[in-house]
């Protein structure tokens, strides 16, 4: 079984009042990681707030989380962004630092062809044995990685998987029908995971992961061993905290649902902000009607 399957989390990255990394609660949140039974780690990645961290912030918070992680999870650690040369660099540091992989978000805002998606990503691959995850996010990104170029990165031996989050039902019954078997399919987002494993996906790269690690965990195992009606169970009653994450745009809201469950602290940077007072309030009465305060 691939080492990226089942339920990893896209750790979010704590931050100190005065906007730094706060170190001991990082370790904190990645030991309760641990701790819930989840697959691997997904360190700075957006949902890390990745663009407003330093190159050696990057690489502390990865750092950090290899430490705790000790070997006993796999780490898959963000590496993507506009430029291939950046990319390239930082997937070489990452490697000398011992991650198991890393994910690769698509160029944003210069919207490549996609022959330029191919090649970057083949670029990428040529540099580094690292596994590699594309990650398909086009509703921020600007573009689409269409199933066609996806067949073509899986050629790539060490271009192992996709975190596919466009939101297509039919592009992603048409990945888990065309592609590999070995090739994992993953859910970028948390409320549709049940519906890609029942196509053939492989598990998600989890937000609400980091609220409610061990249940995230659970329903994806569940999908993994077949059992949708025990998975279906749980989202039901999981679902209201899926869905308020993104009351705001992500991380807003998972940071303010674990700051009010004590796991960090309310600190978000520029161009982030605290949640407006409606959307707290909406984010307090699902962490009130599902016990987690």
């Amino acid at each position: 079984m691939s080492q990226f399957q089942g339920c990893g989390t896209a750790l979010v990255t704590p931050f100190q009042p005065d906007l730094s990394l706060d170190e001991p609660a990082l370790r904190r949140l990645v030991q309760r990681q641990l701790d819930a039974g989840v697959r691997f780690l997904v360190p700075c990645g957006t949902t890390g707030e990745s663009p407003t961290l330093t190159h050696q912030e990057h690489l502390r918070v990865v750092e950090i989380t290899l430490e705790e992680a000790k070997g006993k999870r796999p780490v898959l650690a963000g590496a993507g962004g506009y430029n291939t040369a950046e990319v390239i660099a930082l997937a070489r540091e990452l490697e000398a630092l011992g991650v198991d992989g890393i994910l690769s978000v698509t160029p944003y805002y210069n919207k490549p062809t996609q022959e330029g998606l191919f090649q970057h990503y083949r670029a990428i691959a040529a540099s580094t044995r690292l596994p590699i995850v594309v990650y398909s996010v086009a509703g921020r990104t600007g573009v689409n990685v269409e199933p066609a170029t996806l067949r073509r990165l899986a050629e790539i031996d060490t271009i192992v998987g996709v975190k596919e989050a466009s939101g297509n039902i039919a592009q992603m019954a048409n990945l888990c029908a065309t592609l590999p078997e070995s090739f994992d399919i993953l859910s970028g987002d948390d409320s549709i995971t049940i519906a890609l494993a029942g196509l053939g996906g492989k598990g998600i790269i989890s937000v609400a992961s980091n609220e409610i690690p061990a249940l995230m965990a659970r329903i994806a195992q569940h999908c993994l061993d077949g059992n949708f009606p025990a998975a279906r169970a749980l989202q039901r009653q999981w679902l209201p905290l899926m869905e308020v994450n993104f009351v705001e745009s992500n991380p807003i809201p998972v940071k303010a649902a674990m700051a009010r469950m004590g796991l960090l602290q309310p600190v978000w940077r520029l161009p982030l902000v605290p949640p407006q007072p409606a959307s707290q309030a909406k984010i307090e009465a699902v962490l009130s009607q599902t016990g987690l305060i």
